[in-house]
C-alpha cells in the first residue's frame, strides 16, 4: 500500500484529510492547521508575485 503524507507537514495522511486547492493544483494534507498555513502561503506569495508585475 502506498503510503501518502501531508503537503505542508509531511505527517502521514490517516482516513481523514482536507483537500486543498493551490495554484490549480489539489493537494492533500493532515489537519485544518496544516490547510490554513498552506493557503496563507500561498496568499503570501501570489500577492509578492503581483506586486514584481
Amino acid at each position: 500500500m502506498k503510503k501518502t503524507t501531508c503537503a505542508a507537514c509531511d505527517c502521514e495522511l490517516g482516513a481523514e484529510t482536507i483537500t486543498v486547492k493551490l495554484g490549480g493544483k489539489t493537494v492533500e494534507v493532515c489537519c485544518q492547521e496544516c490547510a490554513e498555513a498552506l493557503n496563507e502561503a500561498d496568499a503570501a506569495t501570489s500577492a509578492a508575485s503581483a506586486g514584481k508585475e
